[in-house]
């Protein structure tokens, strides 16, 4: 059996862990990427906050997705509950905040495919496309055991091994679970009207169905609906679907067709008791999961990666091993309330659109209003809500020298 030893090893190589990787990589640790790549197209996509191409940017990726990415310009959010409180149709438009766009959007398999890219042609990064199937911590650093019979000694094991973590198992850290009766539908659209780089959200009684710009004619969808409904709808051929969904979005793209494959995504989540354990850090999905609403689960995952680099980086500054307890807990610290928050708010959202009751149709209908209405608070809220800056890693806030 053959030991190889780096500084830093991440398992998982999802998009997280790819990221995470190359923060590492780019900063001169010797790193490892333990994990076969899954490009495999679902019809799933992510909206890349403008924290988080800055983030890219910084790891010398962006150049390499921006090409198959459309810009989010504005986002409009349409109240289709059939509330007696339906407040109108609420725009908010990024140049409001001095930004070009509040994000950018790309086929979930796509980034991870720039991504390896970019991987492979750091420095200083070697990728292992095996899986590990056991870790070992102690006092002077980690074992990875191979699946292929190898070994890898590291200071710092960083788990980006998913919702179903092995690592975070073995670690022994505790999770917590729920689940919504509700699923998405995901797919690619090509559609007959442009959708001027406005990604428009329907919320319905049964959660939201949102429509965001992908380049050219095309957009994606995330439908969330009524566990029956959605399993009826993945059942349709392509153009009883399209038919659905241009009905659905109130014809505002003009006649669709199905462009892509589709997914059919269980509305679930999942927070942990800590974010580490001897010699381990979770992050994205092993650290936490979001039902598909808000653009937050992957977003949150690249601010965990930051976020651990830069307390790796400091923790480096201040003497201590990579793998320290004392690294470990600053970055315990950077994101335990960024993550309780963003998951109280889609949770919140979410629940607030199951329910009939009165009461709670006011007050969101209030919200959206106040916030139409009221400029100053509208762009207080966008700037929290795209480049948060309270506790923002430093390779989000484009500082120099990060």
């Amino acid at each position: 059996m053959t030991e190889s030893t780096y500084n830093i090893a991440v398992v998982g190589a999802g998009a997280v862990g790819l990221a995470a990787a190359l923060a590492f990589a780019r900063d001169g640790f010797r790193t490892v990427l333990v994990g076969g790549l899954d490009t495999r197209r679902d019809g799933r996509t992510v909206a890349l906050l403008n924290g988080s191409v800055r983030f890219l940017e910084a790891l010398g990726a962006w150049h390499l997705i921006a090409k198959e990415a459309a810009p989010l310009e504005t986002m409009r959010i349409v109240d289709d509950t059939g509330s007696l409180f339906r407040p109108p149709p609420a725009s908010f438009r990024a140049g409001e905040i001095g930004l070009d766009a509040f994000g950018w959007n790309v086929e979930n398999a796509t980034l991870v495919e720039k991504l390896a890219e970019a991987a492979q042609a750091c420095e200083n990064l070697t990728h292992v496309p095996e899986f590990a199937t056991g870790f070992e911590a102690s006092e002077t650093g980690a074992i990875l055991t191979l699946a292929g019979g190898g070994s890898i000694k590291a200071s710092l094991v960083v788990a980006a091994d998913g919702r179903n973590s092995k690592l975070r198992q073995i670690a022994g850290i505790g999770t917590q679970t729920w689940s919504y009766p509700q699923s998405a539908v995901t797919v690619i659209l090509a559609h007959n009207r442009d959708h001027r780089e406005t990604s428009t959200e329907f919320h319905t009684r049964h959660g939201p169905f949102t429509l965001v710009p992908l380049p050219g004619r095309r957009s994606s969808l995330v439908w969330v609906t009524s566990k029956a409904e959605a399993e009826r709808l993945s059942q349709l051929d392509d153009p009883a679907l399209a038919l659905a969904i241009e009905r659905q979005a109130q014809s505002h793209l003009g006649a669709m067709r199905i462009d892509g494959p589709r997914g059919l995504v269980p509305m679930t989540g999942l927070s942990v008791n800590r974010y580490w354990a001897p010699r381990v850090a979770l992050v994205g999905e092993a650290a936490h999961v979001f039902p598909p609403i808000g653009a937050q689960g992957l977003n949150l995952g690249f601010r965990d990666a930051a976020s651990l680099r830069d307390a790796v980086i400091d923790g480096q500054k201040a003497g201590w091993d990579l793998g320290s307890e004392e690294t470990l807990i600053r970055y315990q610290r950077s994101r335990d309330l960024d993550v309780r928050l963003r998951t109280a708010a889609v949770d919140g959202l979410n629940r607030t659109l199951l329910t009939g009751m009165i009461p709670t149709d006011f007050l969101r209908g209030a919200g959206l209003l106040a916030l139409s209405n009221i400029g100053p608070l509208r762009r207080i809220v966008m700037r929290e809500g795209v480049l948060p800056q309270v506790g923002a890693p430093r390779l989000m806030q484009g500082a120099p020298g990060a």
